[in-house]
């Protein structure tokens, strides 16, 4: 059941540079991108966004998405071991003019830190006391407060040992802070065990993003989760080495036609710097220049565009409480 906020409290979203009142929202969100991000393990250095030499390239794309399509809000899910950097997104913020939210918690497995194997043993709360501790005070000695739990990851079927863990702890950080827990499904896969993981700590299920699930061509899923109150995360749009962009808009109108538009999300998760517009990448853009135009075209009202783009990111972030 969602709690009711007083009549005088109004939702906010946290972002990098302070709370933003989500009614002020008028352009569309990005619900699932990284802005900053080292996921390098082999030295190739392909799954990077340098904070230093990439950064200059993100702000410039966000600026004329900004100008262009009137973006307003990233929600950037690069979060704990996967080389976060919470100035650096401040000064991306600022310096673009587009609102950011920075994530935190644990991706998948093989990307885990020490800290997960050093915290109690994995002990998952003393996890949770790790997230609970930086959402109140703070990114190390920043002050830069996580606005959401993400990407929690799990690959498989079935979460691994230590991926249980780190999602429980997602789910315990978020019923303690009021903030809202987004997934990484490596491939789609094992989003049902992950909402039951996260539902079965308390956590609402719209308060739970699935990920990946553009990458799972499986309607009978997607439309269990939504059924259950999740939103199921269309993010790698324009990803065509993994997943056409012409199944993504036949899994995506199926969902919109069995009546959950509500639970849908969208978003490119630009995760490394080949995929920038000034490398030959399809860009951060590729939602709203390649789509969008194809989903409209396919009959999809510029309500319901709206409510994919900027309500629904809204309304998980706030835990329900935007209504618009």
């Amino acid at each position: 059941m969602r709690t009711a906020l007083p009549p005088t409290v109004r939702p906010a979203v946290r972002t990098v540079t302070g709370p933003l009142d989500p009614y002020t929202v008028r352009g569309p969100v990005l619900a699932h991108e990284h802005l900053v991000l080292d996921l390098d393990r082999h030295g190739d250095r392909a799954a990077v966004l340098n904070p230093q030499l990439h950064a200059p390239a993100v702000t410039g794309e966000l600026t004329a998405l900004r100008e262009g399509f009137g973006l307003a809000l990233v929600v950037e899910l690069t979060c704990r071991g996967m080389g976060r950097d919470a100035r650096a997104l401040a000064r991306i913020s600022r310096d673009s003019a587009v609102a950011v939210v920075a994530g935190t918690g644990w991706y998948y497995a093989p990307f885990h830190p020490p800290e997960v194997r050093q915290a109690g043993g994995a002990d998952v709360g003393a996890l949770t006391e790790i997230l609970v501790h930086e959402i109140r005070h703070g990114i190390g000695t920043t002050g830069i407060r996580p606005g959401v739990l993400g990407e929690v990851g799990s690959h498989g079927d079935r979460p691994t040992g230590a991926e249980r863990r780190t999602l429980r702890a997602a789910a315990r950080a978020a019923l303690a802070t009021g903030l809202s827990v987004a997934t990484h499904a490596q491939l789609g896969r094992g989003g049902l065990a992950q909402l039951d993981l996260l539902t079965g700590e308390g956590l609402p299920p719209h308060r739970i993003c699935v990920g990946h699930q553009d990458l799972l061509d499986d309607p009978v899923t997607h439309k269990e989760l939504a059924a259950s109150g999740a939103y199921v995360s269309f993010d790698t749009i324009g990803k065509e080495s993994y997943q056409s962009d012409g199944v993504r808009l036949r899994l995506l109108l199926g969902l919109i036609d069995a009546g959950h538009a509500d639970r849908a999300l969208l978003s490119c998760d630009i995760s490394r710097h080949a995929y920038l517009r000034t490398e030959g990448g399809q860009g951060y853009g590729h939602l709203f220049g390649s789509f969008l135009p194809r989903l409209r075209a396919a009959g999809v009202e510029e309500e319901t565009i709206d409510l994919l783009t900027r309500r629904n990111p809204l309304r998980f972030l706030t835990g329900g409480h935007f209504s618009p």
